[in-house]
């Protein structure tokens, strides 16, 4: 006598155990997204308020790359979901700057900046995400964070000091050292901190090559 099974057919429907994970990686990223262009509008206020010595904030990378930074590191939990956080803030950032400003009677054009923040952005939000991690993980992370505010304040002390205070760009140099000597305190080992050391230099030598290669960029678009 043959046996007829009796299980249920097999469900067609896609399986909920894999959206789980999604939605509140989704909800973490609208909400750093939302969060950074009103930052980034409110920048438009703040530039006509700060003081002299601190007025290259609003025209600075690291003007946009701290907020980013900071709102990944609070937010993110996995790498894909930093790097998308990283790029999608940066443009937020730059978008709300526009839409304010632009509001204001100060038109600014995001393209350029976006693009930047684009190419950027997954970097910063994977180096912010990175303080968390493994102290090697940390090591580059705290280098990359720490290379572009040292390469940045290196640039303006350098090429832009005639036109800029230099207040601004010493504060940055020092943010960065703070960094790395906040790190390595808390690494307390040889290998990650002088890896930490390496990619800080790098980084900013690179950032330092990138901003001066920008005019060519621009004149070229």
């Amino acid at each position: 006598m043959t046996s007829t099974s009796t299980a249920p057919p097999t469900s067609r429907l896609p399986d909920d155990r894999f959206l789980v994970p999604i939605r509140p990686a989704a909800l973490r990223v609208a909400a750093v997204t939302a969060v950074a262009f009103v930052l980034g509008g409110a920048t438009s206020f703040g530039q006509a308020f700060l003081p002299a010595e601190f007025a290259s904030l609003a025209n600075s990378a690291s003007g946009w790359m701290m907020p980013t930074a900071v709102l990944v590191f609070l937010s993110a939990r996995r790498r894909p979901e930093a790097a998308i956080a990283g790029a999608l803030a940066f443009v937020a950032l730059t978008v709300g700057y526009a839409v304010v400003s632009g509001w204001r009677g100060f038109p600014f054009d995001p393209v350029v900046w976006g693009v930047i923040g684009i190419v950027t952005g997954p970097v910063v939000g994977v180096a912010a995400h990175a303080l968390r991690r493994r102290p090697m993980e940390a090591a580059v992370g705290a280098g990359v964070l720490a290379g572009i505010l040292i390469g940045e304040g290196a640039y303006g002390l350098a090429v832009v000091a005639e036109t800029t205070s230099p207040v601004y760009w010493w504060a940055v140099i020092v943010l960065g050292a703070a960094l790395v000597v906040a790190m390595a305190v808390r690494l307390r080992s040889a290998v990650p901190v002088a890896l930490m050391g390496f990619t800080t230099a790098v980084v900013a030598g690179a950032f330092i090559l990138a901003f001066l290669a920008l005019p060519l960029v621009f004149s070229a678009l």
